[in-house]
């Protein structure tokens, strides 16, 4: 696993007031740069120590992905009628159905969604942002991932999770998902022998204490039903957590650690055991705990290796139809914590398999992992695999709020937005307005605005 580098990215800025438009240089554009705590999946990456601050100040949204015209079915307007030029979330077009993709209705209603779009504050900001790129679509699933440099980040700073615990109350179908370390330094590469002496002090309860502190901060918190996914990806060899120098060791470590969480009062947390698809270093089955304290059974799915198509992925050992007919077999529910482009580059034929393997087999949630390479909003590289995922959520229900029978086709809710839809607020054009509250927007003496061409002219 390679660490990903985030160039310094030159942007720019307007202030907008009544008598004139100001100009500002923007040091960088946005990009991720997550980590252990925080970089989920095949791309591992230093992870910063220092904690996310409880308010945070509002960030500029990521751009969405430039993306030249395409053929369309007939009337159908592009995504962008610029080549190279991002779509301004506020005036996009509703993206035209991709052919063969389930029409809206209860047939095309998606199970609850997010995407990792950065461990900290932002990435709870850049939600909203994603939403209204989608057109709407209900985001219910924030997903981030405590540090595993110390215990001490395993146990989880009210600086680090209260912001995620806020986004989480503010409605009650949400769903918070939480990515666990099993051991401190947990990307250093350790030896075998390390790890295997590590997982049975953990077997034998010598770490007990440090998730007792977790589940204490999580209930205190008040986000008692977070889904933790505990140990990922666990049967490869990234992580000091993994479970292949001592299997037996490593289940009987897991079911200490869940069974520590849950004797804390008032929890009512749920445990993913999540490996990554096929079957990497050691049989995934083999690390498989036990029933009594597994509640969902997900998976890391990256189109992964190179040259392995859709098809293979799912028929192969270990793979995603094996995965499907494991947890049937031991009545769970699936779950899909990290999936998204890799090897094989801007994939847009499994960008629309994947999408249309959870529509079928209604994972509890999913959560994309959208920053290069594996993205389709926060990475520009992908943008045909960024028209297939748009069109294919755009301005969608989750199925878990749908309503029982067909909305009649003159139903005003959840309208597609339109070109004729009126801006939010004035605004020079190709500039869009930042809320960044009434006192800021005070000092500053107006809005603040990022242009829409600031990506087109570093390319």
């Amino acid at each position: 696993m390679t660490s990903q580098q985030c160039p310094a990215r030159a942007g720019r800025l307007a202030i907008v007031t009544t008598a004139a438009v100001v100009s500002a240089a923007l040091v960088s554009g946005p990009c991720f740069a997550a980590g252990a705590a925080g970089r989920p999946g095949p791309a591992a990456t230093a992870q910063a120590t220092t904690p996310a601050p409880v308010t945070p100040p509002p960030v500029p949204p990521m751009p969405a992905v430039p993306t030249a015209p395409v053929s369309s079915p007939a009337g159908a307007a592009p995504v962008a009628p610029t080549p190279g030029a991002p779509v301004p979330v506020s005036s996009a077009p509703a993206p035209a159905t991709s052919p063969g993709a389930t029409p809206p209705g209860p047939a095309g209603l998606i199970p609850a969604f997010g995407a990792f779009l950065g461990s900290g504050a932002q990435g709870v900001a850049r939600m909203t942002y994603l939403s209204r790129w989608l057109g709407g679509t209900d985001m219910r699933v924030g997903h981030t991932y405590l540090p595993g440099n110390s215990w001490s980040d395993i146990e989880g700073t009210a600086a680090f999770l209260d912001v995620w615990a806020q986004w989480r109350r503010q409605k009650a179908d949400r769903m918070l998902v939480l990515n666990v370390p099993m051991q401190e330094r947990n990307e250093d590469h350790l030896s075998d022998t390390t790890v295997r002496w590590l997982l049975q002090q953990g077997a034998a309860g010598r770490f007990d204490q440090h998730f007792r502190a977790l589940a204490e901060r999580l209930v205190e918190l008040k986000v008692p039903d977070t889904v933790l996914v505990l140990g990922w990806e666990m049967n490869g060899t990234t992580y000091t957590h993994r479970c292949g120098p001592d299997p037996q060791a490593w289940k009987k470590y897991w079911n200490r650690i869940v069974t520590t969480m849950r004797s804390v009062p008032g929890q009512r947390f749920r445990f993913d055991f999540a490996p990554s698809r096929g079957r990497d270093v050691v049989p995934w089955t083999e690390c498989y705990p036990g029933d009594d304290t597994v509640d969902i059974i997900g998976m890391d799915a990256y189109d992964q290796p190179r040259g392995l198509s859709f098809d293979e992925q799912v028929k192969e050992p270990y793979g995603l139809q094996a995965h499907v007919n494991f947890a049937k077999s031991h009545h769970k529910p699936i779950s899909y914590p990290e999936w998204g482009l890799f090897r094989n580059g801007d994939n847009p034929e499994y960008m629309r398999r994947m999408l249309e393997w959870i529509r079928e087999y209604k994972p509890l949630y999913n959560t994309l992992t959208d920053y290069c390479p594996h993205g389709v909003w926060g990475c520009a590289a992908n943008p045909a695999s960024s028209r297939v995922y748009r069109s294919l959520l755009f301005g969608r229900t989750d199925e878990t709020t749908a309503p029982p029978t067909p909305a009649p086709s003159t139903s005003p809710t959840a309208p597609a937005p339109s070109s004729t839809s009126p801006a939010p607020a004035p605004h020079p054009a190709g500039c869009s307005p930042l809320d960044l509250g009434d006192w800021v927007e005070y000092w500053l003496g107006g809005k603040l605005c990022v242009r829409l061409d600031w990506w087109s002219r570093i390319r």
